[in-house]
């Protein structure tokens, strides 16, 4: 599969063959679904907690003695019937949303997601990006400048930018640019693909997805 190869400044210099095993697919909502679920899961904070009798402060006395008094028994103040008291079956910390998905359902699913982005014309083949300083509006610049020239229109709509290695300017200088992403090929995952509408591929980093996710 052989698509345009760009400069970074949005001239083409030729073309690039993409391994089908990996750009070749057929597109497989449901399986992304499920992954992209599972993914989200994983990522969800364990932040509502509320706290049982065993936790609520307070209440180590016994109210009142257990007989004599004509009042019903009570061992605690903090018993759940008590205001003040413990929550029953109220959430907590421990609960545990974590969901597993098999690995080979995971590559499958990016493996769709990038099909998907080539057919529908949304990844971009760049040879490399590189800036002297890590300034915001350098990168900006190069990024709205590549997208207008291919895709007649600006940088706007959110970039996924995939390198073949941690480049320490680039993430430096795009860490404030909204609606845009450096990631490195090896953590390239199914989330990431569908959350952004274009992707820019560093040639270089073709090979690393290879050796990556194709066994």
């Amino acid at each position: 599969m052989l698509v345009n190869t760009y400069n970074q400044k949005g001239e083409k210099t030729g073309q690039t063959r993409l391994p089908k095993e990996i750009f070749g697919k057929d597109f497989k909502p449901d399986l992304i679904h499920q992954v992209v679920v599972s993914m989200q899961a994983n990522q969800r904070r364990k932040i509502a907690h509320t706290q049982d009798r065993s936790e609520a402060r307070g209440g180590g006395k016994k109210p009142w003695r257990q007989k004599g008094t004509g009042r019903a028994r009570h061992g605690s103040i903090r018993s759940p019937i008590w205001k003040g008291g413990g929550v029953t079956f109220g959430p907590n910390k421990e609960r545990n949303y974590k969901k597993i998905v098999p690995k080979k359902m995971r590559r499958a699913a990016l493996f769709s997601a990038l099909s998907a982005k080539v057919k529908d014309n949304e990844l971009l083949i760049v040879d490399d990006l590189k800036i002297e300083e890590p300034k915001t509006k350098i990168i900006v610049a190069i990024l709205d400048n590549l997208c207008k020239k291919v895709y007649k229109e600006g940088a706007s709509q959110g970039l996924l930018i995939i390198s073949d290695k941690k480049d320490e300017k680039l993430l430096r200088a795009m860490r404030n640019i909204s609606k845009t992403k450096l990631i490195e090929a090896r953590n390239l995952n199914v989330l990431d693909t569908l959350r952004f509408k274009r992707m820019i591929l560093l040639k270089d980093s073709i090979k690393v997805i290879k050796e990556t996710f194709v066994r």
